[in-house]
């Protein structure tokens, strides 16, 4: 199952957040967990360089990408190979939706579709869709008929 997808800004404020299976508690504990991760370990890296951290059978795949930090959190069949995977879709839908490595401004600009695009990857826990085109296709806005 797929547990969690984070997406925050450089100082580690939350932009988005989905969790699926966790309770409203262990929530809290999550986000606080994966932040400081990633201010700990992202300094330095490369855009797109995934790092991976597990224990007992959780695993965390994270990003940096532009002025962002993405964080994938598995269990049980989503080990780290599917995170990575899910990872690579995420951020590729990203950079897509706003036109290149985004600043937080342009994340923000762009939330809703992205919110979107996380929607059609991710359905309660399990992986949906990792076909870029086809996940683009899915979440294009059309105007409402008119009747």
């Amino acid at each position: 199952m797929l547990l969690a997808i984070l997406i925050a800004n450089s100082e580690g404020n939350i932009l988005v957040e989905r969790f699926s299976g966790v309770p409203t508690e262990e929530s809290l504990h999550w986000r606080s967990f994966l932040v400081r991760l990633g201010a700990e370990n992202l300094k330095g890296v490369k855009n797109e360089e995934l790092l991976v951290a597990c224990h007992k059978s959780v695993f965390v795949v994270y990003t940096i990408l532009g002025g962002v930090s993405i964080y994938v959190v598995g269990k049980e069949e989503y080990d780290e190979l599917v995170l990575s995977e899910v990872i690579y879709v995420i951020t590729s839908i990203v950079r897509d939706a706003c036109g290149k490595p985004p600043s937080e401004r342009l994340f923000l600009d762009k939330y809703g579709k992205i919110c979107l695009c996380l929607d059609e990857i991710v359905c309660m826990g399990l992986l949906e869709n990792t076909e870029k085109d086809r996940i683009k296709r899915l979440v294009r806005l059309k105007p409402p008929l008119e009747l």
